[in-house]
């Protein structure tokens, strides 16, 4: 079988080999590219040291040269060239303790995680596939590379990772490895909540986020956070295969609040702050699971002030979260109807936030009112008649009422 590389790539492959090296990309850009998926990103494994590398290319990056890894930069992009290692004794669950170099790929090929993951490619070679990873593409299945309870208990990161790679490629975990899961899911407490973070929000804006229910089912759940381990997640997941397809993959603050919704809000920012995530997506997916199932009249009214809660963008992914939640056709009418209103609203100009009123803070201090708490009331209460009333947004009428006390003009 003939693979297509990038050029670079091939070139790297190619300077090592006439420098009498072996070299082979390596991992998950031969498992995506035989699967006809874009790779991420290109590594490459060879019989050469970091420093023989080093000598070879003129720029390098020592990325990871005490793993055996230089990043060769070529047409401003950068490639890690691995040396063929093996790694030594895992002591705390994630990480060798040492790692020693070894000549034969099939060594290196071996330490790997899944089948899967554990194939090379040159166009010299075609596919070096040691453990059978082609069949187990054939079968759509993960499974590890040897006995699956050492893979787990090595690098407990793996368990999270089989999971992710289950949903990201709608591929079943063989039986063997599952039941590892299972007995390995405490070591899971090795993991740093940031690489678990990593993992699940990946598992969340694949194709099939609804697998997350393989972290409670295979017993991982309490040893991510307890509070990650509450979330009804049963009821979450129930129509996720259908909904989440529709939902963006970029925005995981939408998946995670398409996830969360159940939990209630005070609970999805527990959940999101043990797993250290960026406080912008915690500060999103809450007001998400705030408002997605707020029973919002088919009203202008209504609608402007529940938009007044958030960014227009957010109002939206938060229609879309109503519109995917949906039981049935009236309700999601109902939700098409609210979308022509926000439209209506939009187009219109109407005022939905303090920054869109006619009235500032330095108008009210010229007016006469003393800088300080009572300007932000004042202008809090504008806007509250301003989104009942939207033809009140000028300067004279906001002031005759709330300063002045004037009664507002006939109409």
């Amino acid at each position: 079988m003939t693979m297509k590389i990038p050029e670079a790539v091939e070139c790297i492959i190619s300077r090592l080999n006439e420098n009498g090296y072996e070299a082979f990309a390596v991992g998950g850009c031969v498992r995506d590219t035989i699967l006809c998926r874009s790779p991420e990103d290109w590594d490459i494994t060879t019989s050469a040291k970091p420093e023989q590398v080093k000598e070879i290319f003129p720029r390098t990056v020592d990325t990871g040269i005490q793993h055996g890894t230089v990043t060769v930069v070529m047409n401003r992009t950068g490639y890690e060239v691995t040396t063929y290692r093996i790694d030594g004794e895992y002591e705390d669950g994630r990480h060798p303790k040492s790692v020693s170099y070894t000549s034969v790929l099939k060594e290196d090929l071996r330490r790997r995680d899944f089948t899967i993951n554990a194939m090379a490619y040159s166009h010299k070679t075609g596919i070096v596939d040691e453990f059978k990873g082609m069949d187990d593409l054939k079968k759509q299945v993960i499974r590890c590379v040897g006995d699956p309870i050492e893979r787990f208990t090595e690098d407990a990161l793996r368990i999270l990772r089989a999971i992710r790679f289950s949903a990201q490629l709608n591929f079943t975990i063989e039986a063997q490895t599952f039941k590892a899961i299972t007995v390995i899911a405490p070591n899971m407490a090795k993991v740093s909540k940031e690489r678990i973070q990593t993992e699940l929000t990946k598992l969340l804006i694949s194709s099939h986020p609804e697998k997350i229910s393989l972290v409670y089912e295979t017993g991982i759940s309490p040893y991510i956070s307890s509070h990650f381990h509450q979330v009804p997640y049963e009821k979450a997941v129930k129509l996720n295969g259908r909904e989440n397809g529709f939902l963006p993959e970029g925005k995981k603050y939408l998946r995670w609040a398409m996830f969360l919704r159940f939990a209630g809000e005070e609970q999805a920012v527990l959940v999101l702050k043990d797993l250290k995530m960026d406080n912008d997506t915690i500060c999103k997916a809450r007001t998400l699971v705030k408002w997605w199932d707020y029973p919002v009249k088919a009203e202008e009214e209504s609608v402007r002030l529940l938009m007044s809660k958030m960014e227009p963008e957010l109002f939206d992914d938060l229609l879309q979260l109503k519109m995917l939640s949906a039981y049935g056709r009236q309700i999601t009418d109902y939700c098409k109807e609210i979308a022509l209103i926000r439209d209506l609203i939009r187009d219109r100009g109407d005022c939905l936030y303090l920054r869109d009123l006619s009235v500032t803070g330095k108008d009210l201090i010229e007016a006469g009112i003393k800088p300080g708490k009572e300007i932000g009331d004042i202008l809090e209460k504008m806007l509250s008649a301003v989104l009942q009333q939207p033809k009140r947004n000028t300067k004279e009428e906001l002031l005759n009422k709330f300063v002045y006390n004037k009664a507002p003009a006939a109409e």
